[in-house]
C-alpha cells in the first residue's frame, strides 16, 4: 500500500473501560479500520489524563483509575480517513476526536 507525503492522522481519546458490540472500543475501532483499508493504527495507554468532564484519572497506586485514557491513532488519506468518521460518530458517545495534516518521511513493509 502507498501512502501519499501528506497524509493525515486522526487521533482519538477514550476511555480505557468503553466496549462496543463485547469489545474494548479501542480494539473494535482498529479491526473495523483495518477492514476499511486504513493505512496505519496504534493504540497507547495514556498514563494520567482528563476531559470534558474534569475529572483526573491516574495508573498512580494511590489513586487507580479503572477508565484511564487510551489513544488511537490512525493514518491515511484525508478523504480515507473522513469516510471512516463516518463510521465512529454513531458509534463515540464519549471521548475527543481530532485531525491533523502530517507529512509521512517513510511507510514501510518487510
Amino acid at each position: 500500500m502507498e501512502l501519499p507525503a501528506e497524509g493525515y492522522l486522526l487521533r482519538i481519546i477514550i476511555g480505557e473501560g468503553v466496549r462496543y458490540e463485547k469489545k474494548h472500543l479501542y480494539e473494535w475501532i482498529v479491526i473495523k479500520a483495518r477492514e476499511c483499508g486504513i493505512a496505519g493504527a496504534t493504540v497507547s495507554r495514556g498514563m494520567m489524563g482528563y476531559g470534558a468532564g474534569s475529572r483526573i484519572k491516574t495508573s498512580s497506586i494511590l489513586c487507580l483509575s479503572e477508565d484511564l485514557p487510551v489513544i488511537v491513532e490512525l493514518i491515511d488519506t484525508r478523504r480515507m480517513l473522513e469516510e471512516f468518521l463516518d463510521i465512529l460518530d454513531p458509534v463515540i458517545k464519549r471521548g475527543v476526536v481530532t485531525m491533523e495534516k502530517m507529512h509521512v518521511r517513510m511507510y514501510r513493509s518487510r
